[in-house]
């Protein structure tokens, strides 16, 4: 048994299918599509249901370029944030679904049904806080550590985690978010020289690479402007005295305090969510 093809608009419904039943059906559903250079979106009922279809699409059509939308796993306003890696998951995802409709980089996104009703950055700011260099390119070493700053990245003495940074002479090491590895950038000069992963674990260089993309390191700005334009909103939708608030106060002196990610929204004159990226011909599956 196959899916039919489904016209714009319309929608098309199964009973559901047994153990692995439904992910046969998905994988033969999704070849069809990312023939025609379309996106198919699966969202589950639950975050295990995701991984489970990770796992199985990835059997049965191996050729597909599966992407998952993780969530959070934390709860609304708990006083921790997400982990890097899950940030660094879904800025990837986000990226990758911006770029299908140039580089097809992506046939199917994974998500839960939790995680797509959360609201999301805008994809212009995603966009625009998005940056890249190249081997033997001119780069400017304060002007790249002002910019890693400004898109949320943390400078260390060791990078370990994606979202760090740390500079050593001529030698920056950064871990771009949305990336499985860090890269070493060697200066001679303002030139970029070398660019080479290395592992984190013995930081010892790896193979050699062209060039660096860098996402944000969060999935929200942190310049002066959006956090004016935050606390701006909070005083205008929040009740009492926000001077006696630690959150509002520590977004002023530049500090994103744990768990600032469900203020996400007071960042943005208005917001996006996941349907926003994935464009309008995606195919949604439930």
């Amino acid at each position: 048994m196959q899916i039919p093809v489904i016209p714009s608009g319309k929608k098309f419904s199964l009973p559901r299918s047994v153990g692995s039943a439904d992910a046969l059906l998905l994988a033969r559903f999704a070849q069809t599509q990312s023939a025609q250079k379309k996106l198919t979106a699966i969202v589950t009922a639950e975050p295990a249901d995701t991984q489970r279809l990770e796992g199985e699409l990835a059997f049965f059509a191996p050729e597909l370029r599966v992407a998952v939308f993780p969530d959070w796993e934390t709860l609304p306003y708990d006083t921790f944030s997400p982990h890097q890696d899950l940030i660094s998951e879904r800025l990837a995802t986000l990226w990758r679904l911006l770029q299908h409709g140039n580089q097809n980089e992506v046939d199917v996104v994974l998500m839960p049904a939790s995680t797509a009703l959360v609201r999301l950055a805008p994809p212009s700011f995603l966009a625009g806080y998005t940056f890249n260099f190249r081997q033997k390119e001119k780069l400017n070493e304060a002007a790249l550590k002002s910019q890693l700053t400004l898109a949320g990245y943390t400078h260390v003495t060791q990078v370990v985690s994606p979202g760090e940074y740390a500079v050593r002479g001529g030698l920056i090491d950064l871990f771009p978010m949305g990336s499985l590895v860090p890269y070493r950038v060697d200066l001679f000069g303002d030139e970029v020289d070398s660019i080479r992963t290395f592992d984190p674990d013995s930081q010892r260089s790896l193979y050699p690479v062209p060039e660096v993309r860098l996402l944000p390191g969060r999935e929200f700005p942190m310049d002066e402007a959006a956090r004016s334009a935050f606390r701006a909103r909070w005083r205008e939708r929040m009740e009492g005295d926000p001077t006696k608030t630690r959150l509002y106060k520590d977004i002023g002196a530049g500090i994103a305090t744990a768990g600032i990610e469900y203020y996400l929204p007071l960042f943005f004159d208005s917001t996006a969510t996941i349907f926003d990226y994935l464009g309008a011909n995606a195919t949604l599956a439930l």
